[in-house]
């Protein structure tokens, strides 16, 4: 049996060795000729997966080890009996931290407080339930929009316009679809960004053209009260460096890349690909995960919580070190950016999540016990 792989995809070997002989590629050059005699197609999101790539290939099942599936011709999988697998859910706590760590950085360089803030999320998927459950787990006032969600099942929930109208921090958490009941492909236009809030914080971690990124660049040349984090960007891997030069954090496609999201990403694919065969899985991704650096954390009962929520995120992860990263590849030919913005995930650093640090209290303090709850941190 032949795989093929995206390189970028960790413990490939570890996980599917045992199947046949693997062959990693970088994902924006696998060709149909790379795929030809191939069994298994293993991709992330650079890979436009289509009857293009695929027909009169050998090819039987295609698993993405990502949450979204809008580079997979999914019509055509059906019709060309091609089974099919993503990872929900694999890298949504990564995204969390990333968003966490985005507020706490908008927060010091405004010099307001979280709590004095009204946050929208924008798709109540994986990742923007987690998100919601996060945030209002610290006691912050969360709106949610999720059209969809709300048609099949009803609850809790605010149309765009009262989003825009009402938050003052809006962070994007859906798919991206033309069609539907629901279209997101710039989804914030021109009229909805120029409609947003003074002083609004944007903050995208879905994919790019979500939102209008012309319009976007436009709107923050003449509203500098407005905030603005991208982690995606309309035509990656090629950015457009002026609208980067105006937002106060620029990443290259990062939030969700923790190692923990990435290999558990392989591990769902891994899983899915077994139940295909019919085969019992031999692997196990908590024999292969290693132990984080930051091992344990001891608090006093009298911390401040607002210190202790910075200091538990950052002391994880601090989005600023990828930004910084990103601002210095932005120079030189497009050609030498674009191969900059993927050496940048290729050589991405090893980064472990929030979620289940271990956190020690020294004494009793029902805010600080709130506070490691809602991060998902464990008390020891």
């Amino acid at each position: 049996m032949l795989i093929v792989a995206d390189e970028n995809i960790p413990l490939i070997e570890a996980f599917f060795a045992g199947f046949g002989e693997i062959r990693r590629l970088p994902g924006r050059q696998i060709t149909r000729a790379d795929v030809h005699d191939a069994d298994i197609l293993l991709v992330r999101s650079v890979t436009r997966v289509d009857r293009e790539l695929l027909e009169g290939s050998a090819v039987r099942f295609v698993g993405t080890c990502t949450i979204g599936t809008d580079h997979l011709a999914l019509d055509y999988f059906e019709q060309a009996g091609i089974q099919w697998s993503s990872a929900p859910g694999c890298n949504a706590r990564g995204v969390v931290d990333y968003v966490l760590g985005s507020l706490l950085t908008l927060a010091e360089i405004e010099g307001v407080e979280l709590m004095h803030r009204t946050y929208g999320v924008i798709g109540a998927g994986e990742v923007g339930g987690r998100l919601v459950t996060v945030l209002r787990g610290l006691g912050l006032k969360v709106l949610v929009c999720d059209p969809p969600r709300e048609a099949a099942e009803g609850g809790d929930y605010v149309s765009l316009e009262q989003i825009i109208e009402q938050c003052d921090v809006l962070s994007l958490h859906t798919p991206l679809s033309k069609t539907g009941t629901f279209p997101t492909w710039h989804l914030l236009d021109q009229q909805r960004l120029n409609q947003l809030k003074p002083g609004t914080w944007l903050i995208n971690a879905s994919r790019g053209p979500v939102v209008d990124n012309a319009a976007l660049r436009e709107v923050l040349t003449c509203r500098d009260d407005l905030q603005a984090v991208l982690d995606v960007w309309e035509g990656e891997p090629q950015v457009d460096v002026e609208l980067a030069d105006l937002c106060v954090l620029a990443t290259p496609h990062i939030a969700g890349y923790s190692l923990d999201g990435k290999q558990r990403g392989t591990a769902q694919i891994y899983q899915a690909l077994c139940d295909f065969l019919g085969q019992a899985p031999q692997v196990q991704l908590a024999d292969l995960l290693p132990e984080p650096w930051l091992a344990k954390v001891e608090l006093s009962a009298n911390s401040d919580p607002a210190w202790a929520l910075a200091m538990l995120c950052r002391g994880v992860y601090d989005p600023r070190r990828d930004d910084a990263d990103f601002r210095r590849s932005l120079i030189g030919s497009v050609e030498a950016q674009r191969l900059a913005f993927d050496a940048l995930r290729k050589n991405y650093p090893e980064r472990r999540e929030v979620e289940g640090l271990p956190v020690h209290i020294k004494g009793d303090s029902v805010a600080l016990n709130q506070l490691v709850k809602a991060l998902g941190a464990v008390l020891v």
